[in-house]
């Protein structure tokens, strides 16, 4: 088995190169690195220019945003099995894409999913929340219940069937993405392991405007697949406030 992890940056030196050693320092060594770069002007590359031999795949050149990058990474992606780890992110340990691998073993299992922490961007090893995401059940989608896309893995060939992402969104892309998939008989597997350290300070929270934004679109996205309206998205907000005290 082959796993393509597709990485999008963007003018992201100061923390890209951490993304990029904890995918090529893992104990699972079938790894296809894909990694899509919008044209970077900070030195981006040149600080992965060591690397270079070991990204499989690199493409740098202007795009739409973040999700035109990561359906351009898909299409590039050879792998049997697409996951994503963000330029600001980190993969928890060394040994993570072998429990995704393991899961997968199992060829009735199409997706699988873990935990994952927000950590301070200046210090990774300070976890602010904890993401427990618990078991799938289709009705908790009602409820405002996801997946952490971060650590959200599929089997390459539900992305041709099912599609990618949707990129009239600007922030909410990935939860549509997953609301598709969830409500098309996707089978999933959840992995209770701590699988992605995610920095603070992404696009969905960096202003009040961008969480306007994203409950805007989370709203959307629940009406277009069918899955609820307002209850969901009350219940989708309610569900962060434990993750800042239970670990």
């Amino acid at each position: 088995m082959k796993i393509s992890i597709v990485t999008a940056v963007y003018n992201n030196r100061e923390v890209v190169v951490d993304a990029i050693e904890s995918i090529l320092t893992q104990s699972f060594s079938n790894v296809e690195l894909v990694l899509i770069d919008g044209g970077s002007t900070d030195g981006s590359l040149d600080a992965l220019a060591i690397y270079r031999d070991r990204i499989s795949v690199l493409v740098s050149e202007p795009d739409g945003g973040i999700y035109d990058a990561l359906n351009k990474g898909i299409r590039l992606a050879s792998g049997d099995v697409v996951g994503f780890l963000h330029s600001d992110d980190l993969l928890a340990d060394e040994h993570a894409l072998k429990r995704v691998a393991d899961a997968f073993a199992d060829p009735d299992v199409d997706a699988v999913y873990g935990d994952l922490v927000y950590v301070r961007r200046s210090d990774p090893t300070e976890v602010v929340r904890y993401w427990r995401a618990g078991e799938f059940k289709i009705d908790n989608l009602r409820w405002g219940w996801m997946p952490p896309h971060p650590t959200f893995y599929v089997r390459r060939h539900l992305y041709e069937r099912l599609g990618g992402f949707d990129v009239t969104y600007r922030i909410a892309a990935d939860y549509d993405c997953m609301l598709r998939f969830l409500t098309h008989g996707v089978r999933v597997k959840y992995l209770p392991h701590l699988l992605v350290k995610m920095r603070m300070g992404g696009a969905s929270n960096r202003s009040i405007g961008n969480m306007l934004l994203k409950s805007r679109e989370d709203y959307r996205a629940l009406a277009q697949n069918g899955i609820g309206g307002i209850r969901a998205l009350i219940g989708k907000n309610i569900r962060k406030l434990p993750q800042f005290f239970v670990r």
